[in-house]
């Protein structure tokens, strides 16, 4: 029975339901599954190499070749989401990624299985764009903050769990096969029940009641007044606007961070710093589940610090610059460091800051109008996603060009200092661009 409060004169009022969390958690696990999947192959790769007789070139290339799709496809799907709403698009973009995760365990050679990757790739696109613009819809403005680090809190939780359950998939059914079907049905499983349970509006869903429904409105309508006239209609008009340019290259150096860790520091894990496949898998959770604890917190702290009276600008200034200042300064020390406790406790200490900047995900909606935040979303996960292609390789040439990970965490750490420069003196979180 819905809870009920008493009013001002004393007549019996509804509290407002709380179905738009109850969204946002969906969109974590959708998120976190996002992640499992993708993070698959490189579970499965020994067993892959040795199967298909391929070697690290062609493993490589079957590792990179995700983000190809995934980058190109980034502004379509969220000019999908912008037309036709993010309920469709959620829900098929989740149903026929998992349709490549689990069709990739009938590959016979690797080229079939580098195709179903490049579907994998571009299925997966939507999902951030369209979350992004979900934001825009359910939140209200001292609400998104939370709003935006649910959706993206899915990455370093699923890069947490990703390993360890396709492992254990692979262990008790001693076929990498078996272990891509049974997570690719269970994703499409989940595509159906995000079409059952997102609506593209608050007044759609059977779950809401008028208080909830008018909690939301009138936090937009209050924004609306905000907005500027449309002048031109044209999306390429954004690129005029140094703030977009600021959020593009600002998520690229967040991802250039996430994406070189989440790549290689298993590797420096082992190679450099001794650790055996057990300690390694238990460092990689400890490090990425303190990653998805910062999302959090990083979520929470805005939304208080904005309920306080605190402007826009200032929150995502501060928590932003905060953020990458702590990031850097601890990537630096792992450089320094050679203990590996240290290190697993420092690299800790720059994924949960790091994360904090997941509150990125809050600039789309507060740049753009309700009718442009998917395609700014997809703008901006399009610079992170190129660096999701061009990091791995990046690296991987340093270490093999110097013997060494020192050049690489330099790269990190400058990287540190560019989120910095693009999240407190490009972008303007204060004013909504007319286009």
């Amino acid at each position: 029975m819905e809870a009920r409060l008493k009013d001002s004169v004393g007549s019996i009022a509804i509290a407002p339901t709380r179905v738009r969390w109850k969204i946002f958690f969906l969109m974590l696990f959708l998120v976190t599954i996002n992640y499992v999947d993708r993070a698959s192959i490189s579970v499965a790769m020994p067993l892959i190499g040795k199967e298909f007789n391929i070697g690290p070139a062609v493993q490589g290339l079957l590792l990179s070749s995700f983000f190809w799709t995934y980058a190109f496809m980034q502004i379509p799907g969220g000019m999908l989401a912008d037309k036709y709403g993010p309920r469709g698009v959620i829900a098929a973009a989740t149903f026929f990624w998992g349709f490549f995760q689990a069709v990739a365990a009938v590959s016979t050679g690797w080229v079939v299985l580098l195709l179903t990757r490049l579907g994998l790739g571009a299925s997966e696109a939507p999902i951030y764009p369209a979350g992004g613009k979900l934001n825009a819809i359910w939140m209200t403005q001292n609400e998104r903050g939370r709003g935006a680090t649910l959706l993206d809190g899915g990455a370093p939780l699923g890069s947490a769990l990703g390993a360890i359950l396709i492992s254990f998939l692979i262990a008790i059914f001693q076929s990498w096969r078996v272990a891509f079907v049974i997570a690719g049905v269970g994703t499409m499983i989940a595509g159906v029940w995000a079409w059952y349970y997102i609506r593209n509006n608050p007044r759609q869903h059977p779950g809401v009641n008028d208080s909830e429904a008018h909690h939301i409105e009138a936090s937009h309508t209050q924004e609306q007044a905000s907005e500027p006239q449309v002048v031109s209609g044209r999306m390429l008009d954004f690129l005029k606007y140094r703030s977009v340019w600021g959020m593009f290259f600002g998520w690229m150096f967040f991802n250039t961070l996430f994406y070189g860790l989440l790549t290689w520091i298993p590797s420096y894990l082992s190679e450099v710093r001794g650790l055996n496949i057990k300690q390694m898998g238990g460092a990689v959770f400890i490090m990425f589940f303190a990653g998805f604890i910062g999302e959090l917190v990083g979520g929470w702290l805005a939304d208080k610090w904005r309920a306080a009276g605190a402007s826009q600008a200032k929150v995502m200034r501060t928590l932003c610059g905060i953020a990458s200042i702590l990031a850097t300064i601890s990537i630096f020390s792992v450089s320094q460091i050679s203990d590996p406790v240290a290190v697993v406790i420092m690299l800790s200490a720059t994924l949960f800051f790091l994360r904090w900047c997941g509150l990125y995900w809050c600039i789309p909606a507060i740049l753009g109008t309700r009718n442009t935040v998917g395609f700014l979303g997809g703008a901006m996960n399009l610079g992170g996603n190129i660096a999701g292609v061009g990091v791995p390789i990046l690296v991987g040439l340093i270490v093999q060009t110097t013997g060494s990970f020192f050049l690489a965490f330099m790269v990190f750490a400058a990287a540190g200092a560019g989120l910095f420069i693009c999240s407190t003196m490009l972008i303007d979180y204060s004013k909504k661009l007319p286009v």
